[in-house]
């Protein structure tokens, strides 16, 4: 469930990026090239990312829980699509240290905002809020402690709220993912835009579909059916236009369409 010089510590940031702290930041990638991988990194993100971002990212590294940090260049790829549509107000369910959050902030104009839902804001406290804040866009932020869905539900009722929003990034827990879903379907506009994190398991929903004793046991065998039930929904969901992107551990990009 997520800061920035061009040229100035890159070999630190590339190692960062693949290692280091309290586990890799960016291991979430389908890319099985590591190399290829430094590569993207080296030659498109790290190059035009901002300091802030870069900061929050290597601090990020250093967390205990670190691999649940969306992966840099899944965040530019936020960025860029926040710019792209327009978007003024968004939403971020699963927020972490505010990495990604931070990324979406940064591409909204001065008066957007973005509300962050989360059942804790502690790792978002200590690590991702002093860079938020330093980069003089914490004012866009409405931080709300909770349950995702009563939170969710909370927002569409409140008056104003529906088809308000332009862009949403859900990274919290899988099986709500539908739950989730539906609310969003109505805070988000038509043309507006849902991304959902995970959504191919490190390349276990493709195992499962193959053969299911190919899925680890556990956790992973579970999750992995999650998504791939997620995943059937939303090609079957009408009301959106759905692309499955091979890009960190899987984004389901949702674009509105009725």
């Amino acid at each position: 469930m997520a800061a920035t010089g061009a040229g100035e510590g890159k070999e630190t940031a590339a190692a960062a990026a693949v290692g280091g702290g309290g586990g890799s930041l960016h291991s979430k990638t389908l890319l099985k090239s590591e190399p290829l991988y430094q590569y993207v990194l080296e030659s498109t993100v790290f190059p035009r990312e901002p300091d802030c971002l870069r900061e929050l990212r290597l601090a990020t590294a250093n967390h205990p829980m670190a691999v649940m940090a969306a992966s840099p260049d899944q965040v530019q790829l936020f960025g860029l699509l926040v710019e792209l549509i327009g978007a003024k107000n968004a939403i971020e369910v699963g927020v972490f240290t505010g990495y990604s959050l931070l990324a979406t902030a940064l591409a909204l104009p001065d008066d957007g905002k973005i509300v962050a839902i989360d059942v804790s804001r502690e790792s978002y406290d200590e690590v991702g809020a002093p860079v938020i804040d330093k980069a003089g866009v914490a004012h866009k932020v409405d931080f709300r402690v909770g349950l995702a869905m009563p939170v969710l539900d909370q927002l569409v009722a409140e008056e104003g709220n529906k088809g308000r929003f332009d862009f949403a990034f859900v990274d919290a827990d899988k099986v709500n993912f539908l739950g989730y879903h539906e609310r969003l379907l109505q805070l988000v506009r038509v043309g507006g835009l849902i991304a959902y994190d995970n959504t191919l398991w490190g390349g276990s929903v493709a195992a499962a579909a193959a053969a299911d004793e190919a899925v680890p046991s556990g956790r992973d065998r579970s999750l992995a059916a999650v998504a791939r039930e997620f995943n059937a929904a939303i090609a079957a969901d009408r009301r959106v236009q759905p692309c499955q992107l091979a890009i960190a551990d899987g984004v389901m990009l949702c674009r509105r369409v009725a």
